[in-house]
This record gives structure tokens, C-alpha cells and sequence, in this order.
């Protein structure tokens, strides 16, 4: 038996962001304790936990089960011992690019559990963006015109298997491969680039790095409307960086926020374990459903 200590929870910014004290993670957590969580995850989008070191694979597995259905580690890539955990390696890539997790699919999970097992001595952080604040603070014009407007996006490449071209010799032997398999199978769907968030209630700007154009605009239009937004996602007072150290687990509600791994620690190691939840289908302002252009993402999570 584990003695739960009181649960406190400590903003760490205005727009987004909270630390967790009190709680020990695992699949025995009680009813009360998984709401609290829950709660501070649905108000911060994103939250911490430290000095987790009981956790291995079986134990975030057991948590995040708490809180929904785990997917698929990926839709087209293997996952580790657990079918349903995902590495976040440095030598398949470095994640150093805005995103919503896997938003090439129709059903987007709703929420992701990332966990530390192996960290570089320096940098590393990760960055998180709140997307609804976003939208809520968009002018009343730009409301109007986005709340209208619906985009691409597709597995062009994964955050998880971004090349780094930089390194000598060009791409590594490990981050082809993982990329061959995170592109053999191709998915694109069509999402509402405001999406009502099924809990709150609330507008979030569903974009990121998949995004592939806005339907009905131009390249050069796309561009130019997918940047003005994503600049508003990514204004520093919308974000929170977390500085990861050893026994550290962040969750995020993925269907309101975007995150960035900074890539600056060189050529040390890098691993996380990433689990998802199971979430739904992005829903309009006008309450029309995402819709699948390639691909069917059955396999990868139930809806």
C-alpha cells in the first residue's frame, strides 16, 4: 500500500502550466485523486509530476489508463515492449518543431503522458503552447475568419522521426529507418482549424507542423494564414518550459495545446516514453466532424 500525501497544485505561469506535488503515480491511484488531476489538467492544459523513479513502462501504462483508453503507440510505428508505448529517441531525430500529437488522423488523442528515461546532461527542455488561449485572444475579426476555415494535415513526417540533417555524413542510419516506417502508410484528414474541445467547452486553433495547406486558399495564402496563427500560438507569455530532470512525467491535454522539444544538447542521448489517450473526432464551431481523406486509423485507437 502507497500513502497518497495531500494533492497541491502550483501554476507555474498565467496562460498555461502546473506542477503536481502529493501524488505517487501508478495504476492505484484513487477516484479522487485521478479527478484532482484531471481537474488541474483541464485548467493548465499541461501538468508535472517529479520524483516518479517507481514508474517503468508497466506503471505509466497503469496510470494513464486512469484517465482513458491508451492508443496505439503510432499509427504506422512499432511501439516498445508495451504495443502501446512510443520512444521519444534522439538518435531516430529531435522533436524541435511545433505540434499537436498525431493530428494526420481523424480520431486525435486527447491526451499524451511523456516520461523521462534517459536525459542529456544539458538542454532538452520541452515547450508547451495553449491553444485555446490562443484563439480567445485572437481579434474579433480574426475569429470570424478562422472559425470558418478548415485544413490538410498529413504525415509528411513525425516530430518523432524529424530529420536532422546537420549531424556529419547527413542522415543517420536509425533516423532513416524510423522514417521509412512512419511513412509507410500515408494519412491525411481534413480539421476544422477551431476545434470545440469536447470537455471545456472551449475554441482551440488545431494546427501545428502537419498542417499541409488551408483548404480553399492558395500556397502562398496558406502559408501566410498558417504562420499569423501559429505566431499567435506560440507568443512566449502563451507558453511554459520545462526544464526535465531524472523521475519526471509531464501529461497535456492534446486537444488544446502544441509542444516543442528544444534541440540543444548536441549529440547527447535523449529518450522519453510517450503513452497517448484515446480521444475523438475534432469537431467545427458549427459542429461539423473532421473528415479522413487517406487512411483509415482504426487499428490506432478505438473511437
Amino acid at each position: 500500500m502507497t500513502a497518497q500525501l495531500s494533492v497541491t497544485v502550483h501554476k507555474l505561469g498565467a496562460g498555461i502550466g502546473a506542477r503536481i506535488d502529493g501524488v505517487r503515480l501508478g495504476g492505484d491511484l484513487p477516484e479522487e485523486v485521478v479527478a484532482e488531476v484531471r481537474a488541474a489538467l483541464l485548467a493548465n492544459k499541461v501538468v508535472f509530476f517529479s520524483g516518479q523513479q517507481q514508474l517503468d513502462d508497466a506503471g505509466q501504462l497503469a496510470f494513464a489508463r486512469l484517465l482513458g483508453q491508451p492508443t496505439l503507440a503510432h499509427p504506422t510505428v512499432k511501439g516498445e515492449e508495451h504495443a502501446n508505448v512510443l520512444a521519444i529517441d534522439s538518435e531516430q531525430g529531435k522533436a524541435n518543431s511545433w505540434h499537436t500529437d498525431v493530428t494526420f488522423v481523424d480520431r486525435v488523442p486527447a491526451i499524451s503522458i511523456l516520461r523521462a528515461i534517459e536525459l542529456p546532461p544539458y538542454g532538452g527542455n520541452t515547450v508547451w503552447a495553449n491553444t485555446a488561449r490562443a484563439y480567445d485572444e485572437l481579434p474579433a475579426a480574426l475569429k470570424a475568419l478562422v472559425d470558418r476555415l478548415w485544413a490538410v494535415h498529413t504525415n509528411l513526417y513525425d516530430y518523432a522521426g524529424h530529420v536532422d540533417s546537420t549531424r556529419i555524413g547527413g542522415v543517420d542510419v536509425k533516423e532513416e529507418a524510423y522514417r521509412e516506417e512512419f511513412e509507410s502508410s500515408r494519412y491525411e484528414t481534413e480539421h476544422p482549424v477551431v476545434r470545440v474541445h469536447p470537455e471545456t467547452g472551449e475554441r482551440a486553433l488545431l494546427l501545428g507542423h502537419f498542417v499541409k495547406r488551408i483548404v480553399g486558399l492558395s500556397s502562398a495564402e496558406s502559408r501566410a494564414v498558417f504562420e499569423l496563427l501559429q505566431n499567435r500560438v506560440t507568443h512566449l507569455e502563451n507558453t511554459v518550459r520545462w526544464q526535465w530532470s531524472d523521475g519526471d512525467v509531464a501529461v497535456w491535454d492534446n486537444r488544446a495545446t502544441q509542444h516543442y522539444g528544444v534541440a540543444d544538447y548536441d549529440d547527447q542521448r535523449r529518450r522519453l516514453h510517450r503513452i497517448t489517450i484515446a480521444g475523438d473526432v475534432p469537431v467545427s464551431v458549427e459542429g461539423v466532424a473532421s473528415t479522413t481523406i487517406v487512411g483509415d486509423a482504426a487499428h490506432f485507437s478505438a473511437l
